[in-house]
């Protein structure tokens, strides 16, 4: 009798104390900031009797924490993000997919021996876009500030590795490094290394971009060396824009026009010297030439020619996408530089004005996020991005249309090119993570 009255009592005290540890797991519960309902336990007989269940029962309460941890971030991603940026970015290669198929066709078949050698790589790279565009929109662009010297560094090796037996010489210019699997054009590089550096420097003082020897000069150098070695390969329009792209930049910060008047000055005066300084005449006969494309329609005026017959056979409304009668081996490279020229043929003048059209509202979504940005460093890099993605178009246009010699400027997203597509794409990345923290 007195044993079963001791385990009687025993029996008691398990249920108490399994009714208190019930009720202390419901009120942590309510306590940690997980939603109602999550992990709460409110039978006592579910309460985990051994040590084993105890733990097995803290991992799921953790997943449970964790995923929803994930889902709350994500979410605030989706509400924080330039989404009309992004959806036009996604439109613009999705096109420039379509177009470097048709524009593509009859050149891959010819050289490759398969239409869709171009399709099948641009496809990959665009996707590899998309990939490096997500990751850099997930990373705090303020962690590029530090980064931003030794990207220029970086950047300027790659440029002088150019001139070494690494250099790949196509059409009588040096631009590409060959690594035998895949190809790298430094001058691409430049572009945004030269975006981030300015953006850091200018932005750790604003007061450097008032002072000449501290803040102006050095940038001046910095632009002098990568035009130098751009130049040098020679790609004239590339080192240009870069320039176009650093004065632009010092003029959002603040620079004194004086400045900015003499700079100019110098820069045309320079330009203009080493061209007429140039020992066989090359750069020089490629600004006359294009004045008048057709007195040389088979010579140095055959491609812009032949761009220039593709836009005036595009009429209206275009001959039908596919159809195009120029990119039938006539215009050399019809899906990289000249691509605009096949769309012309092929969409007609509404569909050239219609894709003219998206590339503002992109340029509209950069100018908007510059000046939301929430501090210096965030409204120069959207803006040095601006400035390049706007010297990529109108010298596009310019190229194709005759306005200035035909150079290796490609049309944003459009155009065949995988380095470019990448690195456009990573800096829309960029963007996207500054219009994520606009202040409400």
């Amino acid at each position: 009798m007195f044993s079963g009255r001791k385990k009687k009592k025993k029996r008691e005290e398990r249920r108490k104390r399994r009714a208190e540890e019930a009720a202390l797991a419901a009120e942590n519960n309510g306590r940690d900031g997980s939603p109602s309902g999550y992990g709460r336990m409110e039978d006592p007989a579910a309460v985990p009797v051994d040590a084993e269940a105890e733990v097995s029962g803290d991992r799921e309460r953790g997943r449970i924490i964790f995923v929803k941890k994930f889902l709350d971030e994500s979410a605030v991603y989706a509400r924080g993000g330039d989404f009309p940026l992004f959806i036009i970015t996604l439109s613009l290669v999705l096109f420039g997919v379509v177009m470097v198929f048709s524009a593509s066709y009859y050149t891959a078949m010819n050289e490759q021996g398969s239409p869709y050698y171009y399709l099948i790589r641009d496809s990959v790279w665009a996707i590899l876009g998309f990939v490096v565009m997500h990751v850099v929109s997930t990373i705090d662009y303020h962690k590029l500030q530090k980064l931003a010297p030794l990207l220029l560094l970086v950047s300027i090796v790659l440029l002088c590795a150019v001139f070494t037996p690494l250099g790949l010489t196509l059409n009588n210019a040096t631009r590409w490094l060959n690594f035998k699997v895949f190809t790298v054009m430094p001058g691409e590089i430049a572009k945004p290394a030269a975006i981030l550096f300015v953006a850091a420097f200018l932005s750790k003082d604003p007061t450097r971009i008032k002072s000449l020897p501290r803040g102006v000069l050095p940038l001046v150098a910095v632009a002098a060396v990568i035009f130098a070695l751009i130049y040098k390969q020679p790609n004239t329009t590339t080192a240009a824009t870069v320039v176009i792209i650093i004065l632009g930049m010092m003029f959002i910060a603040g620079i004194n026009m004086i400045y900015v008047g003499g700079l100019v000055g110098m820069g045309v005066v320079g330009l203009m010297t080493m061209i007429l300084a140039d020992p066989d005449g090359y750069r020089l006969r490629r600004i006359t030439n294009f004045l008048h494309p057709l007195d040389n329609i088979q010579g140095t005026g055959y491609q812009v020619s032949q761009g220039l017959f593709a836009l005036g056979s595009g009429g209206l409304f275009g001959v039908g996408i596919g159809k195009s009668i120029q990119k039938t081996l006539y215009l050399p490279e019809p899906q990289n530089d000249f691509i605009l020229a096949i769309i012309g043929e092929e969409l007609g003048f509404i569909g050239l004005v219609l894709l003219l059209l998206v590339y503002l509202l992109f340029l509209w979504r950069v100018v908007r996020i510059a000046i939301k940005a929430p501090d210096m460093f965030g409204t120069l890099l959207a803006s040095g991005f601006g400035i390049m993605f706007a010297a990529h178009i109108i010298f596009n246009i310019m190229i194709v249309t005759a306005k200035m010699p035909p150079t290796g400027i490609i049309l944003p997203f459009v155009s065949w090119g995988g380095n470019a597509l990448v690195i456009f794409m990573a800096c829309v990345g960029v963007l996207l993570n500054i219009s994520k923290q606009f202040k409400k």
